[in-house]
């Protein structure tokens, strides 16, 4: 096995002498230390044997002085193979870039499709994908996963309610689902309007029934602001009491800051590392710096090698490791009260319908314990207040 790689590596050819004195021609190759094998005699003047190619130029000084003619009349081995391939360059490049255009193609960005979203809302998207570095003709290798993009258009466009983002082949498909979908029309049966809430009447915008409640009023829950019993006594009819009413209301809560919190954040700096993947084996292929930072994240991203429809067992992966540090955040006492008023704006926020408006805030008092600052804290809101009973005949 040693001496088939050794021949097929160095090289090896096959040659043929004839003439008188064939025998002290090969003895003369053996003392001369030329490596023959596979001698055979093809006649009474003729013999063939093999030979390393590296020794050609040791064997010529010996036929000038023989009566024997050489001829050769195979090769083999790997520089005779480089030397087909060199000759046949053309065939070989031609093939390799075919195969490379095929594969570019197969894993670039051909179409974008969007279902579900108005002309105006599609616009949107499209916009942002093309900011995202996602449009037609780019590889796909470089761009983030069908979860980021997902998550990304979400957070990004208010229009809609939820997007979900598939790639087939080499076309994103994007379902859209938006804000603010018109509801169906429905029977409302007779009702009155009533405080969901203690309040102090502040706007009033009454569509049908009998206002009960006028501005400025103070209304406690459960108080009828617009009955449904309309018409003069003897003729009244019952109808379903509709309207919007907003009245000032208030909230309070109590939250706790600490003065003193270990964060981890990023530095800003990095390193990126590409791969070619095959299976579980990852070569790498550009990127090499040793990650010398203490604290860090890594982020990976992985994208499958395409030839045209099939997935191949190859694919391009990307590490990035991000650097971070633990730093201590500390806050005064007014300080610590602000980020509480901050973060209990943001919660209520969260808890209240689009059309209600934060007015106001007081904070009513606060305590320092154990490093932490105990605020609590009144909001003035503007909202709302109205919940509807059923009205039946008689009421």
């Amino acid at each position: 096995m040693k001496n088939h790689w050794t021949h097929f590596f160095g090289g090896s050819v096959k040659v043929a002498i004839t003439g008188k004195g064939i025998e002290r021609f090969i003895n003369e190759c053996v003392r001369r230390n030329i490596i023959v094998w596979e001698v055979r005699k093809q006649g009474s003047h003729t013999l063939s044997f093999s030979m390393y190619l590296k020794d050609i130029s040791k064997i010529r000084p010996i036929v000038r002085k023989s009566d024997c003619k050489l001829r050769f009349i195979e090769r083999k081995g790997l520089p005779f193979l480089i030397r087909k391939t060199v000759l046949n360059s053309g065939f070989l490049i031609g093939a390799v870039g075919f195969f490379v255009i095929i594969i570019l193609l197969s894993n670039m960005v051909w179409g974008i499709k969007v279902d579900g979203a108005k002309p105006e809302t599609e616009h949107l998207i499209l916009k942002e994908l093309k900011r995202m570095g996602i449009e037609k003709g780019k590889l796909q290798f470089f761009l983030e996963d069908v979860e980021s993009i997902q998550r990304h258009l979400t957070d990004n466009i208010n229009d809609i309610t939820w997007i979900g983002v598939e790639l087939n082949g080499t076309t994103y498909h994007l379902e859209v689902v938006e804000k603010n979908q018109p509801e169906p029309a429905e029977h409302l049966s007779p009702r009155n309007i009533i405080a969901k809430k203690n309040a102090i009447i502040t706007r009033m915008f009454v569509e049908e029934g009998k206002p009960l409640v006028t501005e400025h009023d103070y209304v406690n829950k459960g108080d009828i602001l617009v009955s449904g019993k309309i018409g003069k006594e003897g003729e009244e009819k019952l109808v379903p009491a509709r309207g919007k009413i907003f009245g000032e209301t208030w909230y309070k809560y109590t939250l706790e800051v600490h003065l003193s919190t270990k964060l981890n954040v990023f530095t800003g700096d990095s390193n990126h590392k590409h791969y070619l993947q095959f299976g579980d084996l990852a070569l790498p292929i550009w990127g090499f710096k040793k990650n010398e930072y203490q604290e860090f994240e890594t982020e990976k991203y992985k994208h499958n090698v395409k030839f045209f429809k099939w997935e191949l067992p190859i694919a391009y992966s990307k590490k990035v490791i991000r650097e971070s540090e633990e730093v201590e955040r500390k806050y005064s006492v007014d300080q610590a009260i602000k980020e509480a008023v901050k973060d209990g704006r943001k919660k209520l926020e969260n808890e209240l319908d689009n059309d209600a408006e934060i007015i106001g805030e007081k904070v009513l008092r606060h305590s320092v314990k154990n490093g932490k600052v105990k605020v609590e804290i009144k909001y003035d809101v503007i909202e709302n207040i109205v919940s509807t009973i059923p009205l039946v005949q008689g009421d």
